[in-house]
């Protein structure tokens, strides 16, 4: 049996503590007794990018917002379909995902944050949303589980009426909220619909072969 080993832990601003794990040639990033992200489970990271990249597709220039660096499935499947003239800001809250992003995961990283379309901003998202006024054709969430604050409580008020009233000013005309989510939320649903969204709700499967558990995207178009 392969032991696991951990490899490193990193503080979450405003409390909670994550840690790399690597089992074999696969990582994961752990939270309690969460698995948050893991490098044998990528298909609905990716999708999160593909699926909002083929709402844009009619767009010469787009410019994405990514919230979570993660391990980097999202991003590196925003830029395997985008143009050279699009951009991408990626949010990440805590330093020592970028430094494992180019540290002991440098191989899955594959130079992605070194991509000349990149803007890395090592910070919240949140209040960069707040402070955005129709700026980004696509804002991609995959800070949490679902729409509420497993990771920090403070990004609870991403999926609040207030938050979602601040994505929506911060989007271009037609542009995507896209929020990844372990489950199902009726109530998050209809909360979407209610903040001036036209709603898409897609269940995709955690792997690339198509297996592993489902997950949920929303994809949010502003009215």
């Amino acid at each position: 049996m392969i032991p696991r080993e951990l490899i490193d832990t990193a503080q979450i601003p405003g409390g909670g503590e994550l840690r790399l794990v690597r089992h074999g040639a696969d990582y994961m990033i752990v939270l309690d007794r969460n698995e948050l992200m893991s490098s044998r489970m990528s298909g609905s990271e990716e999708a999160l990018a593909t699926l909002t990249c083929a709402r844009l597709r009619d767009r010469k220039t787009p410019h994405l917002l990514i919230g979570g660096y993660g391990m980097g499935f999202t991003l590196r499947a925003a830029l395997a379909v985008l143009g050279n003239d699009a951009k991408l800001t990626v949010a990440e809250l805590v330093p020592e995902i970028i430094a494992w992003a180019r540290g002991p995961m440098m191989d899955l990283a594959a130079g992605c944050l070194d991509d000349p379309r990149v803007r890395l901003i090592e910070g919240d998202v949140t209040p960069l949303i707040g402070t955005s006024f129709g700026t980004f054709d696509a804002i991609l969430l995959d800070v949490d589980n679902g729409p509420d604050g497993l990771v920090r409580r403070g990004n609870n008020q991403l999926y609040s009426m207030r938050g979602l009233a601040a994505a929506r000013a911060a989007l271009t005309p037609g542009g995507v909220l896209a929020i990844w989510s372990a489950a199902p939320d009726k109530a998050f649903t209809q909360r979407l619909t209610d903040a001036g969204f036209s709603i898409e709700e897609i269940s995709v499967r955690a792997r690339q072969n198509g297996k592993g558990p489902q997950h949920v995207i929303w994809l949010a178009t502003k009215r």
